[in-house]
C-alpha cells in the first residue's frame, strides 16, 4: 500500500503539472472509485474547477482548488495517478477506474488495480481528514506528542503504529524499518516503552521517512511514480519483506510474524521482546 513516502513523490511529481490546470470533466469507469458527493453532483461540480495546490495529508494526495473545494485521492493498496496526453488513445484499459479532462488537452488519470481508491471532492478536506494523528516529518511531531499517542495503550506497539490517528502516513513498510532500528519489537506493548525507547522510536520514524522520501518510496510491485520509473527504498530496506535474509547488524535470521492480520518483520535477536538491547547494538544498527 502506497504510505507517505509514495504520495509525497506523487504529489512532488504531479504539483508542476497539474497546478493551474484547469478541469473540464471527469470520466469515471468504476463508480465506487467516488467516495462522495454522488457521482452526478461530482461530475457537475468539478467541471470548471482550477487547480491551486498540490499536496499531501498522512496518505491522502490533496489538490486545492480555486474555489476552495478540495480534490482527495486515497491510492490504498494498488492506486496511481499520472498526467498523459489527450493525443493518445482513451485509457480505458482494464485498471482505469476514472480520468479527468484538462483543458489543455491532457488528462489526469486514477488507474487500480484492485479498486479499492477512492476520490472525494469536499468543500473542506476537514470532513474525511479531521481524524488524522501528527504529520511524522512535520515539527509538531515531537516525542512528547508520541508518547502521549502511546500512553496507556496496553496494544502491540506496531498495529498502534499502523493506526493513523496516531501517525498520520506510517504503514507496513516504514514502521516495520523504524522499530528496527529503535530496537523495539513488534510484539511490545505501546505503554511498556521506556523514554528512551520512545526517543529512538521517534528518531527511527523520521530518519526512515526521510529516507524513503529522499529514494522516491518503495516499489516492491505496483507503485510507480507519475514521472515514471520507480521507487528507490526497497534497496535499502533493513527488514520488511526479508524473512529468512541475515539481519544487517547480527547476521540473525530476520523473521516474520503475523500481528493483528499485517505481517511484522524483525530481528529476534536485535529487537528483543523484553525490551533488553544494548546500546552499542542499537548504534551499529541506526549506522547501517
Amino acid at each position: 500500500m502506497p504510505e507517505l513516502p509514495e504520495v509525497e513523490t506523487t504529489a512532488s511529481d504531479l504539483r508542476p503539472q497539474l497546478v493551474g490546470a484547469q478541469i473540464t470533466g471527469v470520466h469515471v469507469l468504476w463508480p465506487r472509485t467516488i467516495a462522495a458527493p454522488d457521482l452526478p453532483l461530482f461530475a457537475a461540480l468539478i467541471a470548471g474547477q482550477t487547480v491551486a495546490s498540490v499536496g499531501r495529508r498522512g496518505k491522502f494526495l490533496i489538490l486545492g482548488l480555486e474555489s476552495g473545494d478540495s480534490l482527495l485521492v486515497h491510492l490504498r493498496m494498488t492506486g496511481g495517478l499520472f498526467v498523459e496526453s489527450c493525443a493518445t488513445p482513451a485509457p480505458e484499459h482494464r485498471y482505469t477506474r476514472a480520468w479527468f479532462d484538462l483543458a489543455d488537452d491532457r488528462r489526469l488519470v486514477f488507474s487500480d488495480l484492485r479498486k479499492f481508491g477512492r476520490i472525494w471532492l469536499v468543500e473542506s478536506a476537514g470532513e474525511v481528514l479531521g481524524g488524522l494523528g501528527p504529520e511524522p516529518l512535520s515539527p509538531e511531531f515531537t516525542p512528547q506528542v508520541l508518547a502521549e499517542g502511546l500512553r496507556r495503550r496496553r496494544v502491540a506497539i506496531k498495529p498502534l503504529l499502523l493506526n493513523q490517528a496516531v501517525v498520520a502516513g506510517l504503514g507496513n513498510i516504514y514502521a516495520d524499518e523504524a522499530l528496527f532500528l529503535a530496537g523495539i519489537h513488534p510484539l511490545r506493548p505501546a505503554a511498556e516503552l521506556t523514554d528512551e525507547e520512545v526517543q529512538r522510536l521517534h528518531a527511527a520514524i523520521r530518519r526512515v521517512l526521510g529516507e524513503a522520501v529522499g529514494e522516491r518510496g518503495t516499489t516492491l510491485r505496483d507503485f510507480r511514480p507519475p514521472n515514471g520509473g520507480k521507487g528507490n527504498y526497497q534497496e535499502k530496506r533493513r527488514v520488511y519483506g526479508l524473512e529468512d535474509k541475515p539481519c544487517p547488524n547480527c547476521g540473525a535470521p530476520i523473521q516474520r510474524k503475523v500481528i493483528a492480520q499485517r505481517s511484522a518483520h524483525f530481528c529476534p535477536h536485535c529487537q528483543p521482546a523484553g525490551g533488553a538491547r544494548p546500546a552499542s547494538e542499537i548504534s551499529q544498527a541506526a549506522e547501517a
